[in-house]
């Protein structure tokens, strides 16, 4: 069964991540707040530099597996990839996470598995999941699974190390870890 799946942030990691997605036959939704960059993924552009990306956007789009908006879709999956710069005290800056877990929330309805893409630091999938049912009290307690995969890649190696790095998984719950490991096999072999 496909699963509809929408990666939340367009950056440096969500846009590849999107790609390496829709390259396996998987139709992506990619979702973000900046319109250049959902203009530019829709006409089968990127408006980053990693080598190669260009070509896996272009034929992505082309073959109708990848496309972006600004609105948040209904999806199986939402994947997070927001940044999470440093503050001044060298804490990290979670508000994007926050926000874009704020955004989700309003599109579900129970059923979804959510992940945080974003290298975070420990307990974010726990407070994302709270910020979630604080935006949504009337979901069903336990009916949105949270993962959290955080990425480990180099610039100018993004799409070879999506696919070949290993990855570790961890869910608030067994069945949203395994659910989770089932996304990353569409495109990971590491």
């Amino acid at each position: 069964m496909t699963q509809k799946i929408a990666v939340v942030g367009l950056g440096y990691i969500g846009l590849p991540t999107a790609a390496a997605i829709a390259a396996q036959g998987v139709p992506v939704i990619g979702v973000d707040v900046n319109d250049t960059a959902v203009n530019a993924v829709n006409e089968g552009r990127i408006h980053i530099v990693e080598p190669d990306l260009d070509a896996v956007v272009a034929k992505a789009v082309a073959d109708g597996l990848l496309t972006a908006t600004t609105e948040m879709p209904a999806a199986d999956v939402y994947m997070i990839a927001v940044p999470t710069p440093f503050l001044a005290d060298r804490s990290a800056d979670l508000s994007y996470v926050e926000r874009a877990s704020k955004s989700v929330a309003a599109a579900l309805s129970g059923g979804e598995l959510v992940i945080l893409e974003s290298t975070s630091p420990p307990g974010t999938t726990e407070l994302m999941a709270q910020w979630v049912h604080e935006a949504r009290p009337d979901l069903e307690p336990g009916s949105v699974l949270f993962a959290h995969c955080p990425e480990r890649v180099l610039p100018g190696q993004v799409l070879r190390e999506l696919r070949e790095n290993d990855r570790i998984i961890g869910g608030l719950t067994p069945e949203a870890t395994e659910k989770a490991a089932a996304v990353y096999r569409i495109f990971c072999v590491g």
